[in-house]
Order: C-alpha cells, then sequence, then structure tokens
C-alpha cells in the first residue's frame, strides 16, 4: 500500500516501556488484536466486552465480553506529535507505518463524515513496549495485542506486534498491518456513532451466549469499516494488498484460532467471528466503499 506521501497522524502518544500487569482491569472492552492464542484457554470461560481484531494472541476472546471501555512505519526525523502524555517521535519505521496509515484513515473518514453533515472526530494512536496503562481500561501487556479503549477513544499498539502476525499468523505484507489499525478504528467509529455503549448495554443484560452473538457483529462491522476504508483508498492500493487482507481475516477467525489451540470450535463460544464471516464482512466493505453497507446487526445480516 503506498503512503509514502503522507506525514504521519499528529494523533499518536508514546508511552515507552511500561510494565502493565498481565490482561485488563477495570473494564475491557474495545477490542485486542493479539490476547487469542495465550489465554484460549481461558475463553471459553471468560466474559468478553467490546473487541477488535482477535488476532494471534488468545485472551481477546477472554478480556473483551462485558468489557466497559477498552473492545502501522522508517525511522525518519522524530517528527513529534500532540495530544497529553508523552510526545511520540516516529522513530521507527513500524511506528512511522502505522501513523500514516492512522493519517489516511483520519482524511477517509473526515470526508465521510462531512458527506453526512458531521465532523470526524479522530482516534489518538498510543505506542507502548511491554506494557501500558490505559485512561479507563486498565493495564494491559503486549499479550494484549493492539486494542481500542472507548473510554479514552485510544488505539494501543505495542508494534511488535506485526512481527507476530507475520511469523505466528502467517498474514505477510504491509496491507495485514494496516488491516489491524483499520479495524481498530472502525472501533472508534462505532463509539462516535454510539453503537458501542449501545452493545455494551445489551450486552449488560444478555447470557453469555446472546453477549458473544453480539460481540460477534460488532467485530465484524469493525471488520467490514477497514474495508470501507481500503476501497476509499483504492488508488493506494498495490497488486496483492486485497489477499493480504483477506488472508490476515482468515487467519484470526475464531474457528481458525480454536482449531490452532487444539480446541474443536464452539459457535456459540465466538466473539469475532468465524474466517469466512471476516473474510466476507471485509470484502464487503472493500467492494461497496459504503458504511452504510455495514449494518451487522439488521436482520439475518450475520449467519
Amino acid at each position: 500500500m503506498r503512503l509514502d506521501d503522507l506525514d504521519p497522524s499528529k494523533n499518536a502518544r508514546d508511552h515507552g516501556s511500561g510494565g502493565g500487569r498481565r490482561g485488563f482491569g477495570g473494564g475491557g472492552g474495545g477490542g485486542g488484536l493479539g490476547l487469542l492464542l495465550s489465554f484460549l484457554p481461558m475463553l471459553l470461560g471468560r466474559k468478553m466486552g467490546c473487541g477488535t481484531i482477535l488476532l494471534i494472541g488468545g485472551a481477546a476472546l477472554a478480556f473483551m465480553y462485558f468489557g466497559g471501555g477498552a473492545s502501522m512505519l522508517t525511522g525518519g526525523g522524530g517528527t513529534q506529535a500532540g495530544g497529553s502524555g508523552d510526545a511520540v517521535a516516529y522513530d521507527t519505521q513500524e511506528e512511522r507505518f502505522a501513523g500514516q496509515v492512522l493519517a489516511s484513515t483520519e482524511q477517509t473518514w473526515a470526508k465521510l463524515f462531512q458527506a453526512n453533515g458531521s465532523r470526524y472526530q479522530p482516534t489518538t494512536i498510543n505506542f507502548y513496549q511491554g506494557g501500558v496503562s490505559s485512561n479507563g481500561c486498565g493495564s494491559a501487556s503486549s499479550a494484549a495485542g493492539p486494542f481500542y479503549c472507548p473510554a479514552d477513544q485510544g488505539i494501543y499498539l505495542d508494534t511488535s506486534f506485526f512481527n507476530e502476525l507475520e511469523t505466528k499468523m502467517g498474514a505477510k505484507g504491509d496491507f495485514a498491518k494496516a488491516y489491524v489499525i483499520a479495524h481498530e478504528v472502525g472501533h472508534h467509529i462505532q463509539t462516535l456513532s454510539g453503537v458501542s455503549s449501545q452493545v455494551r448495554q445489551q450486552q449488560a443484560r444478555a447470557s453469555k451466549a446472546e453477549g458473544n452473538a453480539l460481540q460477534v457483529r460488532m467485530e465484524l462491522q469493525a471488520d467490514c469499516y477497514a474495508g470501507v476504508w481500503a476501497a476509499q483508498n483504492a488508488n493506494r492500493m498495490e497488486p496483492g494488498d486485497v489477499e493480504e487482507g483477506l488472508t490476515a481475516a482468515h487467519a484470526i477467525g475464531d474457528d481458525t484460532l480454536m482449531r490452532g489451540s487444539g480446541r474443536r470450535p464452539v459457535e456459540s463460544m465466538f466473539t469475532h467471528g468465524s474466517s469466512e464471516q471476516r473474510m466476507a464482512w471485509l470484502k464487503k466493505g472493500m467492494q461497496t466503499g459504503d458504511p452504510a453497507a455495514c449494518d451487522t446487526f439488521a436482520r439475518g445480516a450475520v449467519r
């Protein structure tokens, strides 16, 4: 994906190295990408909240059910970004790329919101190493993977995750990384639209299986929103990007992750959707480029 002409977003902070405790405290719920593998044994017995891409870890399934808050770069020039906390210097290739992806999402969603008569309020990307304490979603270690925290409307990312995405998940390429960030931005769109809070309210009154089913719809909608972003930036796409995205979506399906951990897939325990569902909704966003096509909560939309 061609993003070299974009300056990285200024909506970024650098938390450096931290020792955050393993997992999430307080009101989780934004979406952690990497918790799946390492915590997958817990996933069948714990609650989930508002999620993210559920990538390589194993605990995203575990930390996100019923949470309150929480559900890519050349080291050039040390550009500093605004925002509270530590100013960020894009001093690695991975961070700079993440900042460029975020800048692209800001341009895209600002245009889409404006067309709908409203103003887009960007999210902030928070870089950290090892562990971090978020404002409203507790603490997390890098095992959590990328996640979004609705309480502070921030994305949290330890860029070492990108190496795990490639080596452990087999999802290679820059678009696979960009998809991760665009998915988390999708959760931000859900926060701005009110979908996130509505789902959490419904989950609070639902059974575990019902709450999981709601969470699946949340995650699939974020996948679709990531596809919308890609479609809106078709002029930046390169040969192989679509395949990279679909490969990543397949790799993080609940059924694929459960099989990879030696467990039999149990649909009632899915919280992010099957590989087939994740690929289908990412592809739908890519094909339509229309956020209105991402209504995963419509009757019969998710099977």
